[in-house]
């Protein structure tokens, strides 16, 4: 491309303190080095994750900073020692990496990959590979990744390529929430056929979850908010009971015992809330009962009772769905070509970047599942 070996000058929605509203800067973006690819950001959404460390981090080292991580684009240029990727290609950035080469890629019992601790900035307040500047500063990457910018640099081991005919506008969602719901029912909790599930909290890391419940074969998924109103599309993803925590005198783990005759035999915790993490554990049936821990925080520790686990219960965690990232994207985006996932129902609003900031506050407000952010035309 004739961009090529070049400074780009693009727009993008620049953090530059915490709590406050994101602006949009026409920033430089740097031509990429050894092992690294230049992509154009086509799609983009909003994660809570962004919210959380915009919002709730409390961290001044953070800023400045060009936010967003689930987004699709394609490939404007690449640096030296780039065999995977051309121009052109279709990809989706990983916030998990797969170098294919350490010991962790190439063990089936994890999705980390080692060489990523080092090469791919996703301590965030650390980035030195970073390759975008606005007004004299460098902008931190965040997560190595940065989709909320029309261009943006990526190491090579946090890239998907994709099938060239997928739509970007549908599987940028497969970049984060879609990926840690589904998997996390399918590959971490390991959800069997005629089983009972209990999935708590209804944005679109749950829905997903939901949908990966039914697709294992569950036949009684149990779909637990405060919001009602998300009960008529968990019901589309596969919900066959609703629970709302509000309308009940009684803990909602004891709700959903007596739901399910002692309790499911999987549950997912898909809000990042610590009280809802023991609540999920103590839904599911004693004896034999595995819980997954999904949503994200790291501003509070969790408790059990040791009795909750002794009694055959098991308590683990998940990130990305433990799917490995450039395998597992690839699969996913196939599976959504095949129509054996949905995707398209995920998607709320249609925006573009100028509007990142009211896609913010709708889901900050429980108004929208992901808003699709048009960041650069295709």
């Amino acid at each position: 491309m004739a961009t090529a070996g070049k400074v780009i000058k693009c727009k993008a929605a620049v953090a530059w303190e915490a709590n406050k509203p994101l602006t949009i800067e026409k920033i430089e973006v740097e031509p990429p080095q050894d092992n690294q690819v230049r992509v154009k950001i086509v799609a983009t959404g909003v994660c809570r994750t962004d919210l959380f460390y915009l919002n709730e981090a409390d961290n001044k080292d953070l800023f400045p900073m060009v936010l967003g991580h689930e987004g699709a684009g394609v490939v404007e240029s690449v640096g030296p020692g780039v065999t995977e990727f051309q121009p052109g290609d279709k990809v989706i950035p990983l916030i998990i990496s797969q170098c294919r080469e350490c010991r962790f890629c190439k063990s089936p019992k994890t999705n980390q990959c080692e060489k990523a601790w080092h090469v791919v900035p996703h301590n965030v307040s650390q980035a030195p590979t970073s390759k975008l500047n606005c007004k004299g500063k460098k902008l931190l990457q965040f997560m190595g990744i940065s989709t909320f910018s029309q261009y943006s640099v990526i190491n090579q081991i946090a890239l998907a390529k994709i099938d060239p005919a997928a739509p970007l506008e549908k599987v940028f969602l497969l970049g984060c929430g879609i990926c840690t719901g589904f998997g996390a029912a399918v590959n971490n909790a390991q959800v069997e056929p005629d089983s009972t599930c209990a999935v708590f909290g209804l944005g679109a890391v749950g829905l997903a979850a939901i949908m990966g419940c039914k697709y294992a074969g569950a036949k009684k998924i149990i779909a637990v908010d405060i919001n009602a109103d998300k009960f008529d599309k968990a019901k589309e993803f596969g919900a066959t009971d609703f629970v709302n925590p509000k309308d009940h005198d009684k803990a909602v783990s004891q709700v959903i015992s007596e739901m399910t005759n002692g309790g499911v035999d999987f549950s997912l915790e898909c809000v990042g809330d610590v009280k809802l993490m023991r609540a999920a554990l103590e839904s599911c049936i004693p004896a034999w009962g595995v819980s997954v821990i999904v949503g994200w925080t790291d501003k509070e520790e969790f408790s059990a009772r040791p009795n909750d686990l002794i009694g055959g219960r098991t308590w683990k965690g998940s990130v990305f769905g433990g799917f490995k990232g450039k395998d597992g994207v690839a699969k996913m985006v196939r599976d959504y070509m095949d129509k054996r996932i949905k995707l398209d129902e995920f998607i709320t609003h249609k925006m573009t970047l100028d509007d990142i900031n009211k896609a913010i506050e709708l889901l900050k407000e429980g108004k929208s599942i992901r808003t699709f952010l048009s960041v650069s035309p295709q």
